[in-house]
């Protein structure tokens, strides 16, 4: 039985896994991310609040899906340079992943279930965020048109 995001796995951007478990402790905001999207310019945001929080414990953790108008077709090296040469991000950017469908990684089969999405579960678009409390239990879901900056006071709330 699956209790928090703490028993699942990511693939880093060199496909090394990396257990969610090593975030045990933190707030971690998990995003679905593509660079060729409208809402693209939010990485500016998640970064503002990585720079903010990111030392009183918030971990952001981008993850790229090319399930929406193919807006993510880069391999993960060209996300990753993309990411650094616009947005200087520095927090951890995986690999892509399906959020959906036959092939929906299974930390998203659990996203969706612990936090219901509007009309559907899906995902319905990049750029969809899920926040995690420190016990690694999702809190709540928030749209892709969720600024980042509209997330701080719910950020500030679990720190």
């Amino acid at each position: 039985m699956v209790d928090s995001i703490y028993d699942f796995t990511l693939s880093d951007s060199n496909k090394q896994d990396k257990a969610l478990s090593d975030f045990q402790g933190k707030v971690v905001l998990i995003v679905n991310t593509a660079s060729q999207c409208g809402f693209t310019p939010q990485y500016e945001g998640l970064q503002a609040l990585h720079e903010r929080y990111n030392e009183k414990g918030l971990t952001i953790i981008a993850i790229p899906c090319n399930q929406f108008g193919a807006q993510e077709p880069g391999n993960n090296e060209s996300i990753q340079e993309f990411c650094q040469l616009n947005y200087g991000l520095s927090f951890p950017v995986m690999a892509k992943v399906d959020v959906n469908g036959a092939n929906q990684h299974p930390l998203y089969k659990y996203l969706t279930k612990q936090a219901k999405g509007l009309i559907t579960d899906s995902i319905k678009w990049n750029f969809t965020k899920f926040l995690i409390n420190k016990q690694g239990h999702v809190v709540e879901r928030f749209a892709p048109i969720t600024k980042p900056d509209a997330i701080a006071v719910h950020i500030e709330g679990l720190l």
